[in-house]
């Protein structure tokens, strides 16, 4: 049976009156590739958080297998958000070296692992440069060669493919597979249903806050009695899509007033201007 690493019961995460996740249940084990797949505004990157220890639940809990909070837990944890947030005067090296610092991992054992892994997707070359440089592919393999270094248990994906070119896709992919095999659990964010089925062992189809459907590529095909991913996840979410959180979330009166005061005047106005001249 296998090792669940990471537990989330009961989870609700509310901003003012949004309810961005409903009640979530899921158990992440070890040694697979979980992809977390939805629309812009699902929930996918809060829920990210949420396991990232970035976000408390609102309710429920999100605990590790020794059953700390997973906040209190993040070394843990490799994370590779959709903004790399790199240095830009930095190396890739340097900005790989200050976050393995940060968890407490020695330089030998950090640039170990950052050679091994840099020389699969083809960055052992460009660890001396400057990230200021560097291509959206390039910051993307960093920070992924970030988030490993520490020799996480769990590494959180969210949309690692999004911008890049095909190869560098490619050469992504393959690491998280490589991962897998080597006894690693990923969790997998992505609105794209073909490269979850590519990537994933499992599948968890988020919509609307809710998990509506949770199983590997051929268990969502029967249990929804369709005979391709994108049939099973329309009939999953029938129900409209809601906007993305930040369009949701009202303006704050500065905010409103900043606006009114640098927005210019609608056409009609301005056509009273210019017949009053």
């Amino acid at each position: 049976m296998p090792t669940t690493l990471l537990s989330i019961r009961g989870v609700t995460k509310n901003f003012a009156e949004v309810e961005a996740l409903k009640k979530i249940d899921l158990d992440i084990h070890s040694g697979e590739i979980v992809g977390l797949v939805g629309s812009n505004g699902a929930g996918k990157t809060t829920l990210l958080r949420l396991m990232a220890g970035v976000y408390k639940p609102s309710n429920g809990r999100v605990e590790l297998s020794n059953g700390k909070p997973v906040e209190e837990m993040r070394q843990e944890l490799g994370v590779v958000p959709e903004s790399t947030g790199l240095y830009s005067r930095l190396t890739a090296w340097e900005n790989i070296r200050y976050h393995s610092r940060m968890h407490g991992v020695n330089d030998a054992v950090a640039w170990a692992r950052t050679e091994k892994f840099a020389e699969h997707l083809g960055m052992k070359e460009n660890l001396s440069r400057h990230t200021k440089g560097f291509s959206r592919g390039m910051k993307q393999k960093t920070a992924l060669l970030r988030a490993l270094a520490h020799g996480p248990n769990i590494l959180l994906l969210d949309e690692p493919t999004a911008g890049l070119d095909i190869t560098s896709a490619r050469t992504v992919r393959a690491l998280v597979r490589q991962l897998r095999d080597e006894g690693g659990t990923v969790i997998y964010s992505t609105h794209q249903l073909a490269e979850a089925q590519q990537v994933c062992d499992r599948i968890v189809i988020i919509h609307n806050g809710e998990i509506r459907a949770d199983g590997s590529p051929s268990e969502l095909l029967s249990s929804t009695g369709t005979s391709s991913l994108e049939d099973a996840y329309v009939s999953l979410t029938l129900d409209q899509a809601r906007p993305r959180q930040e369009e949701a979330d009202k303006e704050s009166a500065l905010s409103s007033w900043w606006r009114r005061l640098f927005t210019p005047r609608t056409p009609a106005t301005t056509m009273e201007v210019f017949e009053n001249e």
